[in-house]
């Protein structure tokens, strides 16, 4: 059974402090006093976080104040949600935890979609709320937030959204907490974390020590014979490797895989980049906006197994697709022991719960010292080339796949700006159409799936890389949750190319797909660079592909948040055929359709 070490031990803390009156007055040099909130900000930018982002009201101005004294970064947002998300993204483009902080009420309900989404897609973000003193629960304070308000459990005990979650009570408990956290935040793959503080216990003073205590998680372990073993099954010719997104770290590791055996490839659509895309061992991308011919290209592989690293093979990933699987089995390897032989549990899994680094590397020297030699590839049909259209000067209006091969042409091959897909027709467009050649230069949240999360998450990108960061979207989505007034205010390189539909086109087209009405999915046209001027930042409307290429010029060139909006030819149907299909297998359908 695989064991969950950890070892604790101390070091000095590098942050010099200040001596304090009490400390002048005999109070030993080995305690410092502070408050409740400011050590625990102190204990976050110690554990390497280096933004923040919220909203400020009432019951959290202490907390903002506190992470102005601090190290970390603040950023002060438009709505919480937008917050969440900017927070996520920071994360992923930084590799550093988050904060976000919130104040009661409806500051913490509004967090919940974005906190949730980081929890989905395995980022490191600790919310710091504020909640009601205990002397005035339950008499209708402002905003209150209590056990006579709001539900308790989900908000303040560990459980779907939160990896860990409390109020503190008492400044007693801080140390407690802080361990938590401390654990949490070294630990390998994601950590979500809710500490919910009183106003009257924030700004009460702890007497903390001035050596703090830190501590380290090893991931798991595995055996020498669980690689062998693994390694007996797994003969050049006879697997594929299906990446995803938790391999993502790995990458030096899977590609020497790859050349190892010359083992064919596929990846899920948040995994694009880790095998380079124009490699030819890559058969392409599976689930929403994936190559329609990869079922038939991996028959004639026909693996016996597929080695599998850290993909949850969900809906949209797989869309549970038998023709995906292979003749043998799944060797499933994730940190999670929850995730091998979920998503097809009537599939034969060897599960490895392991680092992926640590067990592609022990697999490759397993391998060598077995003299393995690359496998000649089988014969293969052409591999599914997702075209984009030439840019045709005059043509009115834009067509998605050209505008996709613009994004490729001027953004990803002529810049290192990270792209982020939003949910929805743009996602399927943009993992269909757009390719890479390196990791941590695509990203989309295909298992929560919220609007609004690349047009909030595109800033916190930007702001943690200080590189451009591009959000793919619908006009739908860039109504519902953009941050542009506030990348305004902090200069972020943020630009938002919008697939301007007038509607909701992923619904739309869904609704046609599958016999339902689809009247009310319209909506009036919205003029997105009247709104980004009106914020203060920059912004185009194209209706011409010819307007195009000098467009997402300019947006490079800015240096500022930018908005290309793009108005596009809604009679292309984007590439969701699947995921209408799967959504017809659960029963969504009309009942006129049959």
């Amino acid at each position: 059974m695989i064991q969950h070490q950890m070892i604790q031990h101390q070091t000095r803390s590098n942050l010099q402090y200040a001596p304090t009156e009490t400390e002048a007055i005999g109070v030993p040099v080995h305690e410092i006093e502070s408050t409740v909130m400011g050590s625990l900000v102190r204990l976050l930018a110690n554990c390497g976080v280096a933004h923040a982002f919220g909203v400020s009201g009432g019951a959290i101005a202490v907390g903002f104040d506190a992470v102005t004294r601090s190290s970390i970064g603040l950023h002060h947002c438009r709505h919480e949600t937008g917050a969440a998300f900017a927070a996520t993204e920071a994360y992923f483009a930084s590799r550093r935890p988050s904060l976000v902080l919130c104040t009661t009420g409806p500051g913490l309900l509004n967090v919940l979609t974005g906190m949730t989404a980081a929890r989905w897609d395995g980022a490191k973000v600790v919310l710091i709320s504020g909640s009601t003193n205990a002397a005035q629960r339950g008499r209708w304070a402002t905003q209150e937030t209590s056990s006579y308000t709001l539900p308790q459990d989900g908000l303040y005990t560990s459980g779907p959204i939160f990896d860990f979650a409390t109020r503190i009570e008492d400044p007693a408990e801080l140390p407690q907490i802080a361990r938590r956290i401390q654990l949490g935040l070294k630990r390998p793959g994601g950590f979500i974390a809710h500490v919910s503080i009183p106003m009257s216990v924030q700004s009460a003073l702890v007497t903390r020590p001035e050596h703090e205590a830190r501590v380290e998680v090893l991931p798991p372990s595995f055996s020498q014979t669980q690689v062998a073993a693994c390694a007996e099954l797994l003969q050049p010719g006879t697997f594929a490797l299906w990446i995803g997104f938790g391999a993502r770290d790995a990458v030096d590791e899977v590609r020497a895989l790859v050349d190892r055996t010359g083992a064919s490839v596929i990846c899920s659509p948040r995994a694009k980049g880790i095998v380079p895309e124009d490699d030819p061992r890559f058969l392409g991308v599976t689930g929403i906006g994936g190559d329609p011919r990869l079922p038939e290209r991996l028959t004639h592989c026909r693996p016996d197994w597929t080695l599998v690293l850290g993909s949850k093979l969900g809906e949209a990933t797989s869309f549970w697709d038998p023709a995906l699987t292979p003749r043998q089995g799944f060797i499933h390897v994730d940190l999670d022991p929850a995730v091998p032989g979920t998503a097809y549990p009537e599939v034969a899994t060897i599960a490895v719960q392991a680092d992926i680094a640590e067990f592609v590397s022990v697999l490759l020297k397993e391998l060598w010292s077995r003299g393995v030699k690359p496998a000649s590839s089988p014969e293969l049909p052409r591999r599914f080339a997702a075209r984009t259209a030439e840019l045709q000067p005059g043509r009115r209006p834009v067509r998605p796949r050209a505008l996709m091969g613009a994004i490729q042409d001027r953004i990803i091959d002529r810049s290192p700006a990270t792209i982020l897909a939003e949910c929805g027709s743009s996602f399927a467009w943009a993992s269909r159409y757009l390719t890479f050649r390196d990791p941590d230069r695509y990203r989309v949240s295909t298992l929560f799936g919220s609007m609004g999360h690349a047009a909030s998450g595109v800033i916190g990108a930007a702001i943690a890389r200080r590189e451009p960061a591009v959000a793919v979207l619908g006009d739908g989505s860039m109504l519902m949750n953009q941050e542009i007034c506030t990348a305004v205010k902090y200069r972020a390189h943020a630009i938002w190319i919008v697939l301007n539909d007038a509607g909701y086109g992923m619904c739309r087209d869904g609704h046609r797909a599958l016999g339902l009405d689809e009247a009310e999915l319209d909506s009036p046209r919205v003029d997105f660079a009247a709104l980004a001027r009106a914020q203060g930042a920059d912004g185009l409307v194209i209706d011409d592909e010819g307007m195009l290429a000098d467009a997402l010029d300019l947006a490079l060139e800015a240096g500022g948040p930018f908005v290309v909006d793009v108005h596009i030819d809604t009679s292309e149907i984007s590439p969701l055929a699947q995921r209408f299909k799967s959504l017809m297998q659960q029963g969504s359908r009309s009942p006129a359709a049959g």
